[in-house]
């Protein structure tokens, strides 16, 4: 017990951003801290391990980045995810001055996961799963007819996708990505059409999941994001 606050201890001065972000994912554990408690505060953690403030905002910066925490203004930093010691953290930094080159990547990635996603989604999803996808594919198609473009809403009814897994890392990874997209969708290449000719195969990409036909799954996902690609491309030259 260190300053009041259980199961932290000072630290030494070798790799202190790495050691306070273990020292920190230990006491949420040991303290039985769930989604929504608010964590020490800078000055309390400073004091605590007998590190910096600079170092503490570090650790905060990458647990905000990993989806682990959130701050709010005026009432401090909240748990978001629950973390352990054991738990492995993946950074992720995407240089978005060039914005046609790092859609282009990260759409590579989400080739690549919501391919296998979609599949895995198929073969695993529980009964209990349909109903949050399918609700999350209306508001979406609600949307879209309303506004004629809904990417927040396209990537929340994604995001039940890699729920639907039961594998959390599918859902973490594109968390991570969660930031360019959202800011890319607010108004993409100056043109609200964006994508608009995937739109259709969503519905479709349900049916297949619902109906555990992992190989249309795979189809229509690959039919949803072949248009993103062909419309970045488009849009950006």
């Amino acid at each position: 017990m260190a300053d009041g606050i259980p199961s932290l201890e000072r630290i030494p001065r070798v790799d202190r951003v790495r050691s306070v972000m273990n020292a920190l994912a230990d006491h949420i554990d040991r303290a039985g801290m769930q989604p929504g408690d608010k964590l020490p505060t800078e000055r309390e953690l400073s004091l605590a391990l007998g590190v910096g403030r600079s170092t503490v905002r570090e650790v905060i910066r990458q647990l905000q980045a990993l989806g682990v925490a959130e701050p709010r203004v005026g009432s401090g930093t909240f748990l978001i995810r629950t973390i352990s010691p054991a738990t492995v953290h993946m950074p992720l930094s995407l240089d978005m001055s060039h914005l046609r080159d790092a859609l282009l990547q990260t759409l590579e990635v989400r080739r690549g996961l919501e391919v296998e996603a979609s599949a895995v989604a198929a073969l695993r999803h529980a009964p209990e799963d349909v109903p949050a996808m399918e609700a999350a594919l209306v508001e979406m198609e609600r949307v879209h007819i309303d506004k004629g473009t809904a990417g927040r809403e396209d990537l929340a009814f994604h995001l039940t996708i890699y729920d639907s897994t039961h594998n959390p890392l599918f859902s973490r990874l594109i968390e991570q990505m969660r930031e360019a997209f959202e800011s890319f969708f607010e108004q993409p290449f100056d043109r609200p059409d964006f994508a608009r000719r995937s739109f259709p195969f969503h519905r479709e990409l349900f049916e297949a999941i619902v109906a555990r036909d992992v190989a249309l799954a795979r189809e229509k996902t690959y039919s949803i994001l072949a248009i993103v690609e062909e419309d970045i491309k488009d849009m950006s030259r």
